[in-house]
C-alpha cells in the first residue's frame, strides 16, 4: 500500500491521476492503468460516501494490473468529486488482480460507519495510521443491520469473478430503491440493506460467496425476483468481461507464456514493471553518472551569457548528430526522442528563468543547475504517469548543457568501455542519451529505480531489443556491482545472485524461448490460408510510420486502418497540409509498396478536440461526427484530402471516409476529392472506401457499393448503433456484444451488397482481433481483417487450422442463434482444435 499525506489535487481527475501514479510507481500496475481509472470515472462515479472515493480500473483493463495493491491520497482540504454533494478527503485507488480487494472494501465501508475514525484518518500526519486502518479487520458496529433475514427469501451463490465490487453493488442499490419493500442481503453473519451500496460492500462477498436475499413489504415478491435476476445477469456480464480481459492479457503476454509459473531461486528478487521483453543472465553494472559539482561563480553578465549561448549551441549540435545517426540506422523512434530533446533546449520559459538568475549575479552553470533541478522535481510530481516519465528526458538534456558549461562537454558521465560483455545496467532512471548509445554486444539489459513503460528509455530499450525492467524502486541502486543476476523482462523481475541450478534452468528456458520465437517467426509470416486453399488478407491497425516495422514482423500484410485523429488529438493546433503530408508519406515509405488505408478525420462522439471549437451536443453519438463533421468543415477536410492525394502519388494509398449513413454523403465527399485532384492536376484514380458503422449503411450496402471501391466494417460502432447501447455506459456495457446475431446479420448484408458490384469487404473493428469473431467473419465472406498488432499471430494461426467450408457452416449457424452467448457456445469446436486457441 502506498500513502501520500496532505495532498492538494486541483480536481477529481488530478486526484485520480495522482493516486494512479502512486500505483504505477509501486509496481502494482502498468502506466496505462491510470487512463483506465479516469475512464471509470467517466462512466460511473466511484464516490462511496463519507468523504471517501474508491477509483478503480475498467474490467477489460485488468491485464494492466501486475498485483493487487492500494494507493491512498489523503486530502485534508477536500476535493470536489463530480456530482457528489460533499468533498472527498480520502482517495483509495485500487489495482485489483483478483477479488482480493473485496476485503479492503469491507474494511473501508465498516470504517465509514465511524465518522470520528474517518475524521482522524483525514487529519493524521502518520501514514501508518491509514495503513493500519485498511489492513486490519474491525468488528461490525452495533448500529449495523441485525443478522436476521426477512421471512421471504432465497439463497444463491455469487458468480462474480471479482466478487461484489462497487459497480454491481451500485446497481443492486439502485434497483432496491425502486421498490417499497425492504431488501436485505446476508453473507455469513453480516447483513446489509440492499439500498446502501457501502453496506453491501461491507459484506466482503468474494467469488463463490453464499448469499441470502430476503424481502419484506407490499411488493416484496417482485422486489426479490428483480434483485435475483439482476444479480445473476450481472454475474454473466462480469464473467464474460473477465474472460475477454483474460484472453486479451494472454495474447499480450506473447512469449512470456512460455515461462509459465517458473521462478528461479535467488538470494533476492526485485519486482518492477516489465518495459521491454526478454530473459537474460548477466553481470550487474552501475550506470549512474557521477554528480556534477557546480560552484556559483559569476564572471560578469556578458561572459556568463556568452558561456550559456555556447553551451546551448554545443549541446544542440550533439543532439542533432545523435538524431541523424539514429535515422541513418533506421531507428525512427530514437531520432524522434532526440528531436524532442532539441525542442527542450529552445524552451523560452527555461531560458528566461536562467537569464534572470544570471542577471541577479549568479553564474550560468549554477543558474542552469538550479532551474533544471526545480523543473525535474516538478515534472516528477506530475500525476500523469506518461508526463512524469519525461523527467528523465529533461534531466538528460539539462546535464548535457551543464557539462558544456563546466567544460566537460565530451564527458558522458559513464565509461561504457569498462563494462563487462554481459552487462545488466542499474540506474535511477537511465538517460536516453546513454541508452541510445548502448553497444548491444556488451549490454544485455537494464533495470531502473524510476521510469515507466512509456518513458523514452523504455521505448529505446524496445527499439534496441533489450529486456528492461523499470520502476523497481531505490533498492536497485544499492545492489553490488559485479554480482550475477537474471533479468526477466517478461514479468518485470530481477533475480540477484541466483543459484547454480537456477542459472542452468534459465539457460534452458532461454533456449526454449528462442525455439518458440523461431517457430512463431516462421509461421506468422505465412499467409492466412485455410486448409481448403482460401486466403484472407491480414492487416494491422497502425497510426505511425515507426510502428510499421513491428507490425510487419508480426505478420501484417499491410495497414488496414490508419487513424488520423491522433494528428489532431496530440496537438494544440490543426495540422496543416504539409505536416499531414509528411506523416502520410512516411507511412507509405515504411510499408514499401504494401497496401495502406487511411481513414479521414473521425472526430465527434467519444473523441473531442478542444482546439477545433466543436459545439457541445446533448447526444454526440447521434450528432455531428465523422463524415458529417468533415462535410461541414472544409477547413479540416480539404487540407487533409490534398495531403492524402499527394501522398498517394508516392505509393499505394487508399482513402476511407468514416461514419457514412447515406449515399448522398458519399457523393459529396467524392466530389470534394475530385475537386482536390483537379486543383493538384492529378488525374490518376485513388481507391476510395467507406466505413460501415451504422445499420443504414449495412442495409444499403448494395447501393453504396456502386459508388466506392471497398467497405471496411467498424464492428465497435456498428454494435453500438445496432443494439442501441452506449458501449461506455456503466450498466449497459455488457450488452454491447459484437457477436450478437443482429450484428452478424448486418455483416452478412454488407458482404452480399458488396458482391453485387464486385467490391471487397474488410473489418477493422475489435471483432477482427478476437478468435471466434475472426472465424465467423471469414465464414461470412469478409476478405480482409485488420487488427491490433498483438492479435496478428494468433488470428493467422487460427485461420490456417480450419477450412473455409467449416467457417462458413459455423457462420450460418451463428446467424440463426438468439443471442451472443449462444454464438459463443458454437465456438467450442474451434477451441477443441488440437493446437488450442
Amino acid at each position: 500500500m502506498e500513502v501520500r499525506l496532505a495532498a492538494r489535487p486541483a480536481d477529481r481527475d488530478d486526484a485520480v491521476r495522482s493516486a494512479g501514479a502512486l500505483l504505477v510507481q509501486a509496481g502494482f500496475c502498468d502506466a496505462g492503468y491510470v487512463a483506465s481509472l479516469l475512464r471509470r470515472e467517466q462512466v460511473a462515479t466511484t464516490y462511496l460516501g463519507q468523504g471517501v472515493a474508491i477509483p478503480h480500473g475498467m474490467v477489460e483493463d485488468k491485464g494492466l494490473v501486475r498485483r493487487t495493491g492500494l494507493a491512498v491520497l489523503q486530502v485534508p482540504d477536500g476535493v470536489a468529486w463530480g456530482s457528489a454533494d460533499k468533498p472527498v478527503h480520502l482517495v483509495v485507488a485500487i489495482a485489483a488482480a483478483s477479488d482480493e480487494h473485496i476485503t479492503v472494501l469491507r474494511r473501508l465501508t465498516r470504517l465509514m460507519r465511524d465518522g470520528s475514525r474517518i475524521d482522524q484518518l483525514v487529519r493524521t500526519a502518520r501514514a501508518e495510521d491509514i495503513v493500519a486502518a485498511l489492513t486490519s479487520d474491525a468488528a461490525p458496529d452495533a448500529a449495523a443491520a441485525p443478522a436476521q433475514d426477512f421471512p421471504l427469501g432465497l439463497d444463491l451463490t455469487l458468480n462474480y469473478p471479482n466478487g461484489l465490487h462497487a459497480r454491481p453493488a451500485g446497481q443492486w442499490a439502485q434497483l432496491a430503491g425502486r421498490f417499497q419493500a425492504a431488501l436485505r442481503v446476508r453473507h455469513g453473519d453480516a447483513v446489509a440493506d440492499a439500498r446502501n451500496m457501502a453496506a453491501l460492500l461491507s459484506l466482503g462477498a468474494g467469488r463463490g460467496a453464499a448469499l441470502r436475499l430476503s424481502a419484506q413489504g407490499p411488493d416484496a415478491e417482485a422486489a426479490l425476483a428483480a434483485l435475483r435476476d439482476l444479480v445473476l445477469r450481472l454475474g454473466d456480464e462480469e464473467t464474460r468481461q473477465a474472460e475477454l480481459a483474460a484472453a486479451r492479457q494472454a495474447q499480450a503476454q506473447g512469449l512470456g507464456r512460455v515461462l509459465g509459473d517458473w521462478q528461479p531461486a535467488a538470494r533476492q528478487t526485485i519486482s518492477g514493471i516489465a518495459a521491454s521483453p526478454g530473459l537474460v543472465v548477466g553481470t550487474l553494472v552501475s550506470a549512474e553518472a557521477g554528480t556534477l559539482e557546480v560552484a556559483d561563480q559569476h564572471q560578469g553578465f556578458a561572459e556568463e551569457a556568452a558561456l550559456l549561448d555556447r553551451a546551448l549551441n554545443a549541446a544542440a549540435a550533439q543532439i542533432y548528430h545523435l538524431a541523424e545517426q539514429a535515422r541513418a540506422q533506421g531507428r525512427a523512434e530514437q531520432a524522434g526522442i532526440f528531436d524532442a530533446h532539441g525542442q527542450m533546449l529552445r524552451d523560452p520559459a527555461l531560458l528566461r528563468e536562467v537569464s534572470r538568475l544570471v542577471v541577479q549575479g549568479h553564474g550560468a552553470a549554477w543558474a542552469w543547475r538550479h532551474v533544471l533541478a526545480e523543473r525535474v522535481a516538478v515534472q516528477r510530481t506530475v500525476a500523469d504517469a506518461v508526463l512524469a516519465a519525461r523527467a528523465a528526458d529533461l534531466q538528460d538534456v539539462g546535464e548535457r548543457v551543464l557539462r558544456h558549461l563546466l567544460g566537460r562537454g565530451d564527458d558522458a558521465g559513464t565509461d561504457p568501455s569498462t563494462w563487462p560483455r554481459d552487462a545488466l545496467l542499474l540506474a535511477d532512471d537511465l538517460s536516453p542519451s546513454v541508452t541510445a548509445q548502448i553497444d548491444v554486444q556488451r549490454v544485455k539489459g537494464f533495470c531502473t529505480a524510476r521510469g515507466g513503460p512509456t518513458a523514452h528509455t523504455a521505448i529505446l530499450a524496445r527499439a534496441l531489443g533489450l529486456p528492461a525492467v523499470v520502476a523497481a524502486g531505490p533498492g536497485v541502486l544499492h545492489l553490488q556491482p559485479g554480482e550475477r543476476a537474471i533479468l526477466d523482462g517478461y514479468r518485470g523481475q530481477l533475480h540477484v545472485a541466483p543459484t547454480e541450478k537456477a542459472l542452468r534452468e534459465t539457460q534452458s528456458m532461454i533456449e526454449r524461448l528462442a525455439r518458440h520465437q523461431a517457430e512463431e517467426a516462421a509461421s506468422r509470416l505465412q499467409p492466412a490460408t485455410t486448409t481448403d486453399g482460401h486466403t484472407l488478407e491480414i492487416a494491422a491497425n497502425v497510426n505511425r510510420a515507426d510502428q510499421v516495422a513491428r507490425a510487419l514482423e508480426q505478420g501484417a500484410e499491410g495497414v488496414g486502418l490508419m487513424r488520423t485523429e491522433f494528428l489532431f488529438l496530440e496537438r494544440d493546433h490543426v495540422p496543416d497540409e504539409e505536416e499531414q503530408f509528411a506523416v502520410y508519406q512516411a507511412m507509405v515509405q515504411a510499408l514499401g509498396g504494401r497496401p495502406l488505408i487511411v481513414r479521414t478525420l473521425d472526430i465527434g462522439g467519444d473523441k473531442q478536440v478542444p482546439h477545433l471549437n466543436l459545439p457541445v451536443e446533448e447526444n454526440p453519438f447521434l450528432g455531428v461526427r465523422g463524415a458529417r463533421l468533415c462535410l461541414q468543415r472544409d477547413d479540416l477536410l480539404m487540407p487533409q484530402l490534398r495531403a492524402l492525394v499527394r501522398a498517394a502519388q508516392t505509393g499505394p494509398l487508399s482513402i476511407m471516409f468514416p461514419m457514412i449513413s447515406t449515399v448522398d454523403e458519399v457523393r459529396q465527399l467524392k466530389a470534394r476529392l475530385a475537386e482536390v485532384q483537379r486543383q493538384l492536376g492529378i488525374g490518376a484514380a485513388i481507391p476510395v472506401g467507406i466505413m460501415i458503422e451504422v445499420p443504414s449503411a449495412a442495409r444499403m450496402a448494395d447501393r453504396l457499393a456502386a459508388h466506392v471501391d471497398f467497405f471496411s466494417i467498424g464492428t465497435n460502432d456498428l454494435t453500438q448503433y445496432t443494439l442501441a447501447v452506449d458501449r461506455q455506459h456503466p450498466q449497459l456495457a455488457g450488452m454491447a456484444d459484437s457477436l450478437h446475431p443482429a450484428v452478424l446479420r448486418l455483416v452478412a448484408d454488407t458482404v452480399a451488397g458488396a458482391r453485387r458490384h464486385g467490391r471487397w469487404v474488410g473489418v477493422c473493428g475489435g471483432l477482427a482481433g478476437e478468435p471466434l469473431g475472426a472465424a465467423l467473419l471469414a465464414g461470412l465472406g469478409v476478405q480482409e481483417l485488420s487488427m491490433s498488432v498483438g492479435d496478428l499471430t494468433a488470428i493467422k494461426a487460427l485461420l490456417r487450422r480450419h477450412s473455409l467450408a467449416e467457417l462458413q457452416a459455423l457462420a450460418q449457424q451463428a446467424l440463426d442463434m438468439d443471442d451472443g452467448d449462444q454464438v459463443r457456445a458454437l465456438g467450442a469446436r474451434l477451441r477443441s482444435a488440437p493446437e488450442g486457441l
